[in-house]
């Protein structure tokens, strides 16, 4: 018998609906789940949002006030998907409510506030998730199994990195996303985060750092009450200053010896969502694109004749893929990948067990980040070190 589990969510933005259509059809898609979700209650600032996420989405109930999701008996699990800035506090309150929490990354705006995060989680003693989904791609999970296999030697080298489009236009409004004190820091909490986290999973920690920061589109036209965070303005509209980095970049040393570089841009024109990374060892080599998210790049080394990168497409040989499309080369889409996420979060809190990518790997993220914002000062490079959980 499954156990119920009931689901409160906090922001219904994007990344709130994403997760909610998961939980919805999560058990017409799998059948061997360990729960059975109950959309409880969903809270959001803005009135349409609540009214949507009762009238389309089958909550039962919807919330002004984030501190209702957190303080409803029947809510099992919080998830956090409201604006950075506000993500500590939601996790905190939670956590402390005895919910178990799962939290859209970057957690928190700052590297210090991951810490304060994360320690309220392990006292509370909680099951912890973080949104690092692009973990769940059916393909990146067999680039992980080939590298942990020895099928690609001894890994050397490693290039991540995520270039979007979504603020590449000088007109774009100047929303929380483009403000420090709103957001934190800029790409380097927002794309960054998936890029690294991605590298630690598939090669290991990160030893040092040195690394650049830019911001491309200094001015922004500022929005008029109540505008989408994607609206745009006129040519004579008022601006405010961005505070936070369009661009980060760095090299990178890992504890095993291979060397990386890494990229994050919101301004470039071209990629519209490259979230990307190419692996290269002694014997072989990986590249994955979430533009061709239904492909994997596997080079071996050992076959003279046929020399070369081979295109493996996405299939029901891969695990969960069959749980969307059966045969190959039937694609999945991005929301198909939350699900996944989703799927095995919510298996981890119907059976009290750990979830992985929990706390702990955004707090080896932003050790990461810590060492990339001194080096940004220093012009050096950087050793990586834990940033301290604070006691909350």
């Amino acid at each position: 018998m499954t156990r119920r589990v009931g689901i409160g969510v906090v922001g219904f933005g994007w990344m709130g609906q994403a997760h909610s259509r998961s939980y919805a059809r999560i058990p017409s898609l799998f059948p061997d789940r360990g729960g059975d979700p109950e959309l409880v209650v969903c809270s959001d600032v803005v009135e349409a949002r609540r009214a949507e996420a009762t009238a389309a989405f089958g909550f039962r109930e919807a919330s002004a006030d984030w501190r209702t999701v957190c303080e409803h008996r029947d809510v099992d699990a919080v998830f956090v998907t409201a604006p950075n800035m506000l993500h500590v506090e939601v996790v905190e309150t939670a956590a402390a409510a005895g919910k178990h929490v799962f939290c859209e990354k970057p957690v928190g705006g700052t590297p210090e506030q991951t810490a304060r995060a994360a320690a309220a989680v392990r006292a509370a003693g909680v099951v912890g998730g973080v949104g690092y989904n692009y973990r769940f791609a059916p393909l990146v999970r067999y680039a992980a199994e080939l590298i942990a296999a020895g099928q690609l030697g001894q890994i050397t080298n490693y290039r991540g990195r995520f270039f979007s489009m979504y603020g590449s236009d000088p007109l774009g409004v100047l929303s929380w996303r483009f403000e420090q004190d709103s957001a934190g820091y800029g790409v380097s909490s927002d794309l960054l985060s998936h890029v690294v986290d991605l590298a630690h999973m598939l090669v290991g920690p990160i030893s040092e750092v040195v690394g650049v920061r830019a911001t491309a589109i200094a001015e922004r036209p500022i929005p008029v009450p109540g505008a989408s965070h994607y609206g745009r303005g006129g040519p004579g509209d008022a601006t405010g200053p961005v505070t936070n980095e369009d661009y980060a970049a760095l090299l990178a040393r890992f504890e095993n010896g291979a060397h990386g570089t890494f990229e994050a841009s919101r301004t470039l024109v071209g990629p519209e969502s490259q979230m990307a990374f190419d692996v290269y060892g002694s014997d072989g080599a990986v590249s994955w694109n979430l533009e061709h998210l239904n492909e994997l790049r596997v080079y071996l080394a050992g076959d003279e004749a046929h020399t070369g990168y081979t295109t493996v497409f996405g299939g029901d040989r891969f695990p969960y893929h069959g749980n969307f499309v059966p045969g190959s080369a039937n694609g999945i889409g991005f929301e198909d990948v939350i699900a996944i996420e989703d799927y095995e979060f919510l298996n981890a809190v119907a059976r009290g067990e750990p979830y992985e990518p929990g706390f702990d790997a955004a707090l080896d993220y932003v050790a990461v980040q810590s060492a990339l914002v001194r080096s940004w000062e220093s012009g050096a490079w950087e050793s990586v070190v834990p940033v301290l959980e604070a006691v909350p």
